[in-house]
């Protein structure tokens, strides 16, 4: 059994309770063509249509009013405060994916200049941190380490891509997407594929295993023994959560379409193209500069850029207040917004990230191009508030492990051992 790290990124877990009994079984979603995947306001309808009961079961489960102000179950505005703003704190899940509409096509000239902006620096910066080795070691390193954050900033790019948000035409999106795949280390396909799963299952505690980090209830973690309680705290230990799995995700996870190996030649393509192109990368590389730029350009750029790329991944989901629900409770829209969090940055690491923080829109109405997303909470102040996490209150996050269904709430072990048996 396994179960994921990040979108589409896996590692073994042997204490999983997840109800699927084997890889690429997944009721609905082994045969979903990622293709037909347009999730905007109706997201995750067309891949639901796969075979999942979740389809039916929408229409019994309504969703309910948006919460505010940090995403508190049942908190809104003051009483004092009316108009449009006490009005949107009204709205539904499903009333504002038609209100955020109007934000899901693409500008095709702003769409090239983040490209730019974001594949140019990286190139150059790349390029001066080969030179400069030759001069200085420290100096490349901290070239190559700032570097990251263009690398994280591709992998964004990317991720629009697999949404097909970039731009209007899905197959300048793909091939864009799989050129970028290169250079993060991330076969395209493979990670479209699994991480439209991770959409379509968001929050469902009957659909853990593909696109999540392990996350086990209070009950369940009391029903294991102690290995594979062991197990689970190794896992969800920050070192081991952000310093071996980003190593283990990007270098040597990626390099087999995993969850994914009965499900055509495309993701065997996509992978073994993907490692064909880094191999050829890496080999003129070496030819060209040494084993020097490996060790002190290439390889710091890749682990820093990982390293970050699953600490924002683990805060999109991972805080106080998520949700999780389980099957027969569980509605696509509401799990979509109240269990992604609004990670308020600094205004250049929003940049970096690519507004990917506001992440309870993103999945909500995914076709919302990546620099659209700030406008969209500039524009509706409710969505600002709800599920809102600061910097600052973010690290407390990292200490958040166990899922209490009475609560609704993410614990640390020591919380969750102070309560009733």
């Amino acid at each position: 059994m396994t179960c994921s790290i990040a979108p589409g990124w896996t590692l073994p877990m042997p204490f999983s309770s997840n109800s699927y009994k084997a890889q690429g079984q997944q009721p609905g979603h082994q045969d979903m063509p990622v293709g037909t995947c347009h999730q905007d306001g109706s997201v995750q309808t067309d891949m639901l249509k796969a075979g999942s009961a979740s389809t039916a079961r929408q229409a019994r489960v309504q969703p309910g009013p948006l919460p505010v102000t940090g995403g508190a179950p049942g908190a809104g505005y003051p009483s004092g405060v009316t108009g449009p703003r006490q009005e949107e704190a009204q709205l539904t899940a499903s009333d504002w994916t038609r209100t955020l509409m109007k934000y899901r096509q693409p500008i095709p000239s702003r769409s090239i200049f983040e490209l730019t902006v974001t594949l140019v620096p990286f190139v150059a910066i790349w390029a001066v941190a080969w030179w400069v080795l030759s001069i200085s070691t420290v100096l490349a390193l901290a070239l190559a380490l700032a570097n990251a954050a263009f690398l994280l900033r591709l992998f964004i790019i990317q991720h629009d891509c697999g949404h097909g948000s970039l731009f209007r035409d899905r197959r300048l999106c793909d091939w864009i997407g799989r050129v970028i795949g290169v250079i993060t280390l991330t076969p395209y396909d493979v990670w479209r594929k699994t991480h439209a799963i991770h959409h379509a299952t968001s929050g469902n505690l009957d659909r853990r295993g593909i696109g999540d980090l392990p996350v086990l209830t209070v009950r369940e973690y009391r029903g294991k023994g102690w290995p594979g309680r062991t197990l689970y705290r190794l896992l969800r230990h920050p070192v081991f959560l952000f310093g071996v799995v980003p190593f283990y995700t990007f270098f040597l996870h990626n390099r087999l379409p995993v969850h994914l190996m009965r499900s055509g030649w495309r993701y065997w393509l996509s992978a073994m193209a993907t490692n064909a192109a880094i191999g050829l990368t890496l080999t003129v590389i070496v030819l060209l500069g040494g084993w020097e730029v490996l060790l002190f350009v290439f390889l710091p750029t890749m682990l820093l850029a990982a390293i970050a790329g699953m600490w924002f991944f683990y805060m999109q989901h991972q805080f106080e207040k998520t949700s999780w629900r389980h099957e027969e409770d569980w509605n696509i829209r509401d799990a979509s917004l109240h269990g992604s969090s609004h990670y308020a940055l600094p205004g250049i690491l929003r940049w970096i990230t690519g507004n990917i923080g506001v992440h309870h829109v993103h999945h909500l109405a995914s076709r919302i191009p990546f620099y659209r997303l700030h406008d969209v909470v500039k524009d509706h102040d409710a969505l600002a508030q709800t599920r809102r996490i600061t910097l600052w209150e973010s690290f407390r996050c990292a200490r958040l492990h166990l899922w209490d269904e009475k609560s609704r709430r993410l614990l640390s072990f020591a919380e969750a051992r102070a309560l009733p048996a």
